[in-house]
């Protein structure tokens, strides 16, 4: 009988398979898988704060600006400092970045698409109820693990 791959394992599959695809697929707007979710986030949101940004994703400050600032540069979208404190900034889509919505929207959609293909309505509610389940309840400050 062969044995079958932990819950980790899989999930790393998972992982590198969507950069692997969201690399190809945003490719023509030179953009990286590693600013999707960013990009996704503030379509939803519009003018996080860029530390919010980075506290959501579970990441560093200097690794958020990275981020924010290759986006930044390829023009999809721009810093505003906070009005209340001045040492914060907002992070908000600018017109480049409103025209690609509708197809990063697509993107993403056709990822979910994929790797849910074969399952029932029932089934994909209760996948994503039971990854949500592991992500929420056992978050997990990295600083804290045991070393070796």
């Amino acid at each position: 009988m062969e044995k079958p791959e932990t819950i980790g394992k899989v999930i790393s599959y998972i992982y590198r398979y969507q950069r692997i695809f969201l690399d190809r697929e945003l490719e023509p707007h030179g953009i990286g898988s590693g600013q999707f979710s960013f990009m996704m986030l503030l379509y939803l949101k519009d003018g996080v704060k860029q530390e919010a940004l980075a506290r959501i994703y579970k990441m560093d400050k200097a690794t958020a600006a990275r981020t924010i600032k290759k986006l930044e540069d390829a023009g999809y979208v721009y810093r505003k400092q906070d009005a209340e404190d001045k040492r914060a900034y907002n992070v908000f889509v600018s017109k480049k970045g409103r025209d690609i919505e509708a197809k990063m929207n697509k993107i993403a959609l056709k990822w979910n698409n994929m790797v849910l293909s074969g399952f029932s309505e029932e089934e994909k509610q209760l996948n994503a109820a039971f990854l949500e389940k592991m992500f929420i309840d056992k978050d997990i400050d990295i600083r804290e693990l045991p070393l070796g």
